[in-house]
């Protein structure tokens, strides 16, 4: 019998999970400029200073609404421990898998913005895949300001078996070569450091190498998803300039590790209103896809 065979979660804990679903809690944050200064330095950019009523990039909400556990309260993965709002899912991997978010027109989050922040548990699903068990958690996310809502989010959380002695990797999938636009990037620890203490993401296999090699079983340092996808949308920004999202949806395919350099790409789409950006890394390999939509 292997591991496998023998599942954590049966019918009885699934159910249990799945009370999770409706659950839901609202936090409130002020979009101050010091977190925006921050990132803008992280990604090398050359931003103005942000003042009252500079707009909010997309994807840089992500840098408000942190968690503030105590340090009592966190796992031995950095992460909180399994309970509260998230369901105390019991796979040790969790990782951000993607998400979707439309942004209402004509009202941006901007500095100086009092915000709130509405979540529930959508749904609890669970499936075995090659690699074992895995259980994904759907939350939506609305964010309002003064003036109302301003952004709904769906954030896809998958929780993973442990790896197994001689288990295979997934099968990789070759990168598009039809970028019309590229940029290099160099994840080195001092990057992966910056982002999650922007984030405040306590998760150790952002820059615990022992942990995440010998415990996990990865061969590096893992790169941020909310990165990556925050690349993705910086290599658009770069390329047309800081016109407005309506739409953006990503998903994380195969993981990204501090070992080599990784390549983030664009491409208009046929309606010039949509972009396809992807993520490669250093052998060829799509890490990430994502489709954005200019407001």
């Amino acid at each position: 019998m292997t591991p496998h065979d023998t599942p954590a979660i049966d019918a009885a804990a699934l159910a249990g999970l799945q009370a999770w679903q409706g659950r839901s809690e609202s936090l409130h944050d002020q979009i101050v400029a010091s977190p925006v200064r921050a990132l803008s330095a992280t990604l090398d950019r050359d931003d103005p200073a942000p003042t009252a009523g500079t707009p909010l990039p997309a994807l840089w909400h992500w840098l408000y609404f942190l968690p503030h556990h105590r340090q009592s309260e966190i796992g031995p993965d950095g992460h909180a421990k399994r309970g509260g709002f998230l369901p105390p899912v019991p796979l040790p991997r969790r990782m951000w898998a993607g998400g979707r978010l439309r942004w209402e027109a004509g009202n941006p989050l901007a500095v100086g913005d009092t915000v709130e922040r509405r979540s529930t548990i959508v749904s609890v699903e669970h499936k075995t895949g090659r690699s074992g068990e895995l259980v994904f958690v759907l939350v939506r996310h609305e964010v309002h300001n003064a003036r109302g809502l301003a952004l709904t989010e769906e954030h896809d959380i998958v929780y993973r078996a442990a790896p197994q002695p001689g288990e295979a990797a997934p099968a990789p999938k070759a990168a598009p070569k039809d970028a019309a636009f590229s940029r290099d990037i160099v994840p080195d620890d001092v990057l992966l450091f910056r982002y999650s203490a922007l984030t405040f993401n306590g998760h150790r296999i952002h820059y615990d190498r022992r942990y995440v090699t010998e415990v996990e079983g990865y061969p590096g340092l893992i790169v941020h998803g909310p990165l990556i996808a925050t690349l993705l949308v910086d290599l658009l920004r770069r390329h047309t300039g800081d016109a407005p999202l309506a739409r953006f949806e990503f998903r994380a395919v195969r993981p990204t590790f501090d070992i080599a350099p990784f390549r983030v790409h664009g491409k208009p789409g046929a309606d010039g209103g949509s972009f396809a950006l992807w993520g490669e890394d250093a052998e060829g390999w799509l890490t990430m896809q994502a489709t954005a939509v200019l407001a």
